[in-house]
């Protein structure tokens, strides 16, 4: 493992792209092919669902902890702002949105969730595209809710404020 990767603890909330917000249940090693690998149990409440992820896989995939107050702030700020038009071919505008999706910083998700939700007031959303927006969202309300501490409700009724406000 480097020296840079990140460490988590066990009962520490961290995101794993495109899948949610995770809490570390325990860090336990398994034998691979003669040696003794680390791996994070990591349950995620969204899906309710558990996996096992190699230590030194974890940044490599993207997982990180939940974002300070401040950054949720900003995120919360950027979907009330200005943005440029997206493409208004789906496919170019769905490959885009995934790569962000994949990235996962929140204000990757922050500008998916502004961009196609704005996109759904001018034209219904293909099928694929708005299974992406709800991913996002879905997404976007488990960071935020766990970073200002508030409820899941409370969130989404800030997102959707900001998100009319435009």
């Amino acid at each position: 493992m480097s020296k840079a990767a990140k460490t988590y603890q066990v009962d520490q909330k961290i995101v794993y792209p495109s899948q949610g917000v995770g809490v570390i249940k325990s860090i336990e090693e398994k034998l691979f092919k003669d040696t003794k690998i680390p791996y994070y149990t990591i349950y995620l409440e969204v899906s309710d669902m558990t996996i096992m992820v190699p230590v030194g896989k974890a940044d490599s995939l993207g997982i990180r902890p939940i974002v300070p107050k401040d950054e949720a702030q900003k995120a919360l700020e950027l979907i009330s702002e200005d943005y440029d038009p997206i493409p208004s071919d789906w496919k170019l505008r769905y490959q885009m949105n995934l790569d962000l999706l994949k990235k996962g910083s929140i204000m990757d998700i922050a500008t998916i969730v502004r961009s196609l939700y704005h996109r759904s007031k001018i034209k219904e959303l293909p099928i694929l595209e708005r299974k992406l927006y709800d991913s996002a969202l879905k997404l976007l309300e488990d960071e935020i809710s766990y970073s200002l501490r508030k409820p899941k409700e409370e969130v989404e009724n800030m997102i959707f404020t900001r998100l009319e406000s435009r």
